[in-house]
């Protein structure tokens, strides 16, 4: 089974949904139980996929993502893993915004990215990496929000910026200049109260004013953020239909494209761009 990992960019602001829960968000993003990282359900970006694919070649695509007429037929060669938080956008005193990570994050990316040589900052108290020629820095401190933590420039946040910003922003790099990495437990913190969320309302349709009682809070993910994924492919199970594992990956995912994924699609949310890596003309690193 051949793997090929993605990055997941968000344009606009992206709801995972999970339901309406009791608490003061009534409509959070989904989250891990376990970490608390929010994420992106493998079935919500394996349907997407599917449906752009529906066109194109109708026994390939049944091939390679199974046949929904008859399920039990034969399975789908592609499994399509969830998307995991990277990087989140957060307010910056200097540089408008950076894009935050920890070395969490970063160990788990590094896993999915099989990259040789690729080293996890190590971070062991309220302290933050950034990359050379940052311009997030102020009096040799990083400000977050309300938060400041001390900041110096290393070697392993570079090579991190360095490795995405292909991927993040090919033809004007805005990324390397703005990228964090920060300790564990401030990134916890952020994750839950950097997201964007926003006061919802339904309007009657004969007065045109807000329906009794339909007020609600919805989370999402907001604008730039950076999710990882993976996909894994066997070859094709299809009578009539050979595919090797790598046709089918190049079939699912070939290059970069534009979905709508997750909810709220007619209000503007989860415009996001999918990025195989290595972005399109880079070696693929083994």
């Amino acid at each position: 089974m051949n793997t090929r990992p993605f990055l997941l960019h968000a344009l606009s602001p992206l709801h995972a949904g999970i339901g309406h829960t009791p608490d003061i968000i009534d409509l959070p993003t989904a989250r891990m139980k376990a970490t608390g990282i929010p994420f992106l359900p493998g079935s919500s970006l394996k349907g997407v996929l599917r449906d752009a694919r529906r066109t194109t070649d109708p026994e390939k695509t049944k091939a390679v993502f199974g046949p929904s007429d008859d399920p039990a037929e034969h399975a789908g060669a592609l499994v399509v893993g969830d998307a995991r938080l990277l990087a989140l956008p957060v307010r910056s005193f200097r540089g408008t915004f950076a894009w935050v990570t920890s070395p969490l994050l970063l160990t788990l990316a590094k896993r999915d990215l099989e990259v040789p040589g690729l080293t996890v900052p190590t971070i062991t108290e309220r302290y933050a990496h950034l990359a050379y020629g940052t311009i997030c820095v102020h009096h040799d401190k990083l400000y977050l929000e309300d938060i400041d933590l001390p900041a110096t420039e290393t070697d392993e946040a570079t090579a991190w910026a360095q490795l995405l910003a292909p991927l993040v922003s090919p033809d004007d790099d805005i990324f390397t200049k703005r990228f964090a990495v920060i300790d564990d437990d401030t990134m916890a913190f952020l994750s839950e109260t950097a997201t964007q969320v926003d006061a919802r309302v339904r309007l009657d349709e004969r007065t045109r004013t807000v329906a009794k009682g339909a007020l609600w809070l919805e989370e999402c993910l907001p604008p730039e953020t950076l999710l990882i994924g993976l996909l894994a492919a066997d070859r094709s199970r299809r009578r009539n239909v050979t595919m090797t594992s790598d046709e089918v990956l190049g079939f699912a995912l070939s290059g970069e494209e534009v979905h709508q994924l997750g909810g709220k699609a007619t209000t503007g949310r989860g415009r996001c761009r999918l990025v195989p890596f290595p972005p399109k003309g880079a070696a693929h690193a083994s």
